[in-house]
């Protein structure tokens, strides 16, 4: 007989993965990443110069969208290996390099099944990629598998508190995420890479930077962002039109509340954290 205790005992519910990555992979197809990602390019550079990349290595870029950490490799004359599950971002991708005169590799690729061997590249990255896969550990994992014994890991991730952050816990609130679904943001936390990362690392560093989201004003970022940016276009046409209004309010005011411009303009710092991770 079951005590009082184990009667009250809450049920866990396993969440949906298969289905959740349907529906992630749908909202990251949908719009135009790149129109974002390519304003989000400095912070590629700044992983890339972080983990002081030399010329010659053999580089993985997961969840790579159009590029940002893949050219940053590549400029530093890098062998590299660019990758995403959204075809039309690897494109997008192959545009740039080509315009640039760029030569990498891309290839069509699921985070949390990677196709390549174990210990293969001398570095793996992801800018704000890897952190949207719904089985975390499995991506953890799989970035681990493929980096070679003392290669390193190298991540941007945006925080629960900081503005994109927040962006998504607004979102939540229209649209509440599955039961039982970590929080991509958890990927901007310390003890959440520790838990993922430091059974198969020998570092784990972790900085926290700001990226500056720099639009004409608030209604300008909000126009791109339900335009182009899967997730949010996606939660909009999820609503019906008295509740898009308000999530637009909401957002808008989470702008004006967190925007440092004094001319009208849009200049909101975003927080994230930029990990390097030396296997062991």
């Amino acid at each position: 007989m079951a005590t009082s205790a184990q009667a009250a005992a809450p049920t866990l519910i396993a969440p949906d993965l298969a289905a959740m990555k349907t529906k992630q992979q749908a909202a990251w197809s949908s719009g135009n990443y790149a129109i974002v990602g390519s304003t989000l390019q400095i912070v590629g550079e700044q992983l890339c110069e972080a983990m002081d990349l030399k010329a010659g290595s053999k580089v993985l870029d997961v969840a790579a969208g159009n590029g940002m950490a893949s050219l940053a490799a590549a400029r530093r004359w890098c062998e590299v290996t660019s990758t995403d599950y959204v075809p039309a971002l690897l494109e997008r991708g192959k545009a740039r390099a080509k315009a640039e005169g760029m030569t990498m590799e891309f290839q069509e690729a699921d985070a949390e099944n990677l196709p390549f061997g174990a210990d293969h590249f001398d570095v793996v990255l992801s800018t704000f990629g890897v952190m949207f896969t719904p089985n975390q550990d499995k991506a953890a994992a799989e970035l681990l598998r493929v980096c070679r014994p003392k290669g390193q890991i190298g991540l941007a991730n945006w925080t629960p508190d900081g503005f994109i952050g927040q962006v998504f816990k607004t979102l939540g609130k229209y649209l509440p995420p599955p039961a039982g679904a970590k929080s991509p943001a958890m990927w901007g936390t310390r003890a959440r890479l520790t838990e993922m990362f430091e059974a198969g690392a020998s570092a784990i560093k972790a900085e926290s930077r700001m990226f500056n989201f720099r639009y004409r004003s608030a209604e300008h970022f909000l126009d791109v962002f339900k335009t182009f940016y899967g997730p949010v276009l996606k939660a909009f046409a999820a609503l019906e039109p008295a509740k898009q209004e308000e999530l637009h309010n909401d957002l808008h005011a989470l702008i004006v509340r967190m925007n440092r411009a004094t001319n009208g303009s849009m200049v909101v710092p975003s927080e994230y954290l930029e990990v390097i991770v030396t296997k062991r």
